[in-house]
């Protein structure tokens, strides 16, 4: 099943150069808006109240970020190796990547990791960061440096990293939600 929904994403690429464009664009460069919108919420705010809680959103998401891109990820890797599939099935893939192990996505992770934490704090930016890593994980698949499950396996380390640090959150501070 990996396998062929790979396939039917990636059998994508290399027949319309806007379309490659457009997988390139959010498979390697989309990351950067994801992270300045984050770094937007550090002066946004109506009044203090509102500033100190994108303090701590922005401070929590890079606390979940570590969390779930070098700590979990970087387990996840070193307990179960898996080839890019662009390494195995020997193709060149849209974006240049290094040969790394390929389960679980350290992109899916840092941008759902950064989602949830945004998604508990402020749903309605949530669901746009939560799209964004969508995004960056489809055309990942699409560009052809992950599988499916590898995006998957990367989006729940990433969640769960985010709600983790958050709940880690309110216990410390005693709020039950923001």
């Amino acid at each position: 099943m990996d396998y062929y929904l790979f396939q039917q994403i990636h059998n994508l690429a290399g027949r319309w150069n806007y379309l490659d464009s457009i997988g390139i664009f959010f498979a390697a460069y989309f990351q950067y808006f994801l992270v300045g919108a984050l770094l937007i919420f550090l002066f946004w705010g109506k009044n203090r109240e509102e500033k100190i809680k994108n303090y701590w959103l922005v401070g929590l998401a890079v606390m979940a970020v570590v969390l779930s891109r070098l700590v979990l990820t970087e387990i996840i890797r070193w307990l179960w190796f898996r080839p890019r599939p662009f390494v195995e099935f020997n193709f060149t893939p849209l974006i240049n990547h290094d040969l790394s192990a390929s389960f679980s996505s350290g992109h899916a992770a840092f941008f759902f990791a950064l989602a949830a934490v945004v998604f508990l704090f402020n749903k309605k930016a949530g669901w746009w960061f939560l799209a964004g890593g969508f995004l960056i994980g489809l055309a990942r698949i699409f560009a052809g440096i992950h599988y499916p499950a590898d995006i998957l396996a990367g989006a729940l380390v990433g969640i769960f990293s985010g709600w983790l640090v958050v709940k880690i959150y309110w216990r410390i501070t005693k709020k039950k939600e923001i």
